[in-house]
């Protein structure tokens, strides 16, 4: 299933591993065991925050993504499902079947 998942670091954590030269090498290194179909960096509510978009087939597989970002930054972690045009296109039928039953 396509995942997303928002990471955001705390400025003190995040200023720290940027003055120490780590920032960049750790998060090469979470990205390298997720192998994400897309990440993304930005800034949300002031902080640093990545936007990484990976497949997770096991709900198991959850502390194995989140774990590393909040042990190398503290970081707030959210993962959230989400779709691609193409599966867009495919729930259409799930989308009418609602709309007849509650419509």
């Amino acid at each position: 299933m396509r995942m997303m998942l928002k990471v955001s670091l705390p400025v003190d954590k995040g200023n720290a591993a940027i003055k120490d030269g780590s920032l960049v090498t750790k998060i090469q290194s979470i990205l390298a065991d997720l192998k994400p179909e897309a990440a993304y960096f930005t800034e949300f509510d002031g902080k640093r925050t990545g936007l990484i978009f990976f497949d997770m087939t096991d709900t198991s597989e959850i502390p194995a993504v989140a774990e590393p970002w909040f042990l190398a930054f503290d970081a707030s972690v959210e993962i959230k499902a989400v779709m691609n045009r193409d599966d867009l296109a495919k729930s259409r039928p799930g989308i009418e079947r609602a709309v007849e039953s509650f419509g």
